[in-house]
């Protein structure tokens, strides 16, 4: 456990000891203190802070990252701009999830209370990873067949993709690999607070050849652009005469989620004729997805997940598999082959398409 901050330390202690499934095997008030002492307390998850003296948050997860790939470590970040950045740039180095620091909760039981909602399931997800993950059980692992079904022969004119812990770098990986002229739209909901999805579209904007937005109400669908929905609202697809718009919503949050990917799936289910539409659900805890994935199977979807083994939590993409409804189970490294193999067959009669959207160079 790593932090600066006296009082964040004993709160974070007494949260994560209150919980008889966790002891805290050491304290650290700044980074450098943290890494020499990762080999002596040998811990399962690291809690660490990103502003720290003598050796920052950044400095200490490349340390980390470099000896220890495989030893989750949650971000402990406020809800700021620089926080914001500071945790998608920490993302992006290796770190497995973060948590944010309460921000005006009016009290300190809130406060506690919030933390103690957030982290824990987070440090449970992450170390369950590690066990259903060690060699023995690897070798042992079947995964769940996928649903064989024939193709419709319907061309793909979406793609929509849910994902929540380890997203970020499995989308950054995507969608760098998808080319400029990708011939329909993407539209994406991460589990992410405000200004989080901001930082993060920008800085996959930067890194791929596709544009990359935070999600604008009332912006129109083209082909190769990708919308990332708002943190702290709903995404939604409506149909507007012959084009696809977006509309936010701050509706209940929906598997304690807002924005939720069974949101997204549900409204796209209703917007796109189900067949022209594939779906992707990425690494994250829950099962968030899967009744938007039964909305778009019935309609007939392509339904594809990431594997377990290279999923940080296997929660929402198993959920869908467990249930019969994966077209295909896929490692990450081929998920964007996968995607842009069937989007192209798909298109290859360009005369069966059910929904023809636009391509524009225009800013909407």
């Amino acid at each position: 456990m790593v932090d600066d901050s006296v009082v964040i330390r004993r709160m974070l202690k007494d949260i994560i000891e209150s919980d008889p499934r966790f002891e805290v095997a050491g304290v650290a008030a700044n980074g450098k203190i943290a890494f020499d002492m990762v080999d002596r307390v040998s811990p399962d998850v690291i809690t660490l802070d990103v502003e720290m003296p003598v050796m920052d948050g950044l400095e200490t997860l490349r340390a980390i990252r470099v000896k220890y790939r495989r030893l989750p470590v949650i971000m402990f970040s406020t809800l700021t701009e620089r926080g914001a950045r500071a945790t998608i740039d920490a993302l992006s180095l290796g770190a497995s999830d973060y948590v944010t620091k309460p921000a005006n909760v009016g009290s300190f039981g809130a406060a506690r209370q919030q933390i103690l909602e957030l982290l824990i399931p987070k440090m449970l997800g992450l170390c369950g990873r590690v066990e259903s993950l060690s060699p023995s059980r690897l070798a042992s692992t079947t995964l769940t067949a996928p649903r064989q079904r024939p193709s419709t022969g319907t061309p793909i004119e979406l793609v929509a993709i849910g994902s929540s812990t380890g997203g970020p770098n499995v989308l950054a990986e995507i969608l760098s690999a998808l080319p400029a002229d990708f011939p329909v739209p993407i539209v994406i909901a991460q589990h992410m607070p405000p200004t989080f999805t901001q930082f993060l579209a920008s800085r996959l904007n930067t890194h791929c050849e596709l544009q990359v937005r935070e999600a604008e109400a009332g912006a129109t669908l083209t082909a190769g652009t990708v919308w990332i929905a708002r943190g702290d609202y709903h995404m939604e697809l409506q149909r507007d005469l012959k084009e696809i718009r977006i509309a936010l919503t701050q509706t209940p949050p929906v598997n304690s989620c807002r924005p939720s990917v069974d949101v997204l799936f549900r409204s796209v289910a209703g917007s796109f004729l189900g067949s022209s539409v594939l779906a992707v659900v990425l690494t994250g805890m829950g099962q968030d997805g899967l009744l938007g994935c039964e909305s778009l199977s019935g309609a007939g979807a392509q339904i594809i997940v990431q594997d377990e083994a290279t999923s940080i939590v296997w929660g929402m993409p198993g959920a869908v598999a467990r249930a019969g409804l994966a077209n295909a189970i896929v490692p990450q490294r081929q998920l964007a082959g996968e995607i842009l193999r069937r989007v192209n067959s798909s298109r290859q009669n360009p005369a069966n398409s059910a929904v023809q959207l636009r391509r524009s160079e225009e800013v909407i």
